[in-house]
């Protein structure tokens, strides 16, 4: 099975290197690296150590830079993708243990769980407001859906060719709350969801929303929620819920 890591890209220059460094030999087939318009050399730093790079002109968000780094993944061939944030948040050691658990049929959906107790999760630097949040919003989200994940808002996340294929991402938001949206698709659709421990690292160089973004993207995370449950309640049909052609 072909894997590919991708990367959606944002001034990482400075934690670039140290990222690509943690991935085990092997992990990946194909790394790729989408670039939204950074202010920095991220593009020009990818391009040197050998990445397939490929450069939004514009900056057009988080949720945008996935669809092209998804398109991507499909259209070369990967039957498992994995999504690495390049801001070094996140422990890139456990690519193999993503895409195993996909490669596996264990699941179809596999996020890393920064919050495997509280006190780990706030020692790793995540501000208190933002671990509540988190917690209030993935019980929210598994009371709803009936999965039973660690937490829902997890960027270190592996999928399997056929959620890319099913589930009409495309749809989503460019923003933040892509990701939100694109889980409450894959349950609604039986996809099999699952995560594996991953610690929290908070750090200047680590890319990370204001506490005035952070409230916008919780209320849209709840939109995300009424509209799946409304649809799913057959009160208000939406095809962001419609199975892609």
């Amino acid at each position: 099975m072909k894997t590919i890591v991708v990367l959606p890209a944002y001034n990482a220059e400075k934690t670039l290197e140290k990222t690509l460094r943690d991935i085990p030999a092997g992990a990946a087939d194909e790394i790729v690296l989408v670039d939204d318009a950074s202010r920095d050399r991220t593009a020009e730093l990818a391009r040197s150590l050998g990445l397939l790079v490929i450069r939004h002109e514009q900056n057009r968000g988080y949720g945008a830079n996935q669809k092209t780094c998804y398109r991507e993944a499909l259209a070369r061939g990967a039957d498992v993708i994995v999504m690495i944030h390049p801001d070094y948040q996140y422990d890139a050691r456990l690519a193999p243990v993503l895409s195993d658990l996909i490669a596996s049929g264990v699941c179809d959906v596999v996020l890393g769980n920064r919050i495997r107790t509280r006190r780990e999760a706030l020692e790793g630097g995540m501000p208190l407001y933002k671990y509540l949040a988190n917690r209030l919003l993935t019980i929210a989200e598994n009371l709803a859906t009936g999965e039973n994940l660690g937490e829902w808002h997890s960027g270190l996340r592996a999928y399997s060719r056929k959620v890319l294929e099913t589930v009409p991402w495309e749809s989503n938001s460019d923003d933040f709350v892509f990701d939100q949206q694109f889980l409450l698709q894959a349950s609604l659709m039986g996809f099999r969801l699952g995560d594996v421990p991953v610690g929290a690292r908070y750090f200047p160089e680590a890319s990370s929303i204001d506490f005035r973004r952070s409230v916008v993207y919780g209320l849209s995370t709840l939109a995300a929620l009424a509209a799946y449950l409304l649809h799913r309640w057959g009160l208000r049909r939406s095809k962001s819920f419609v199975t892609r052609v």
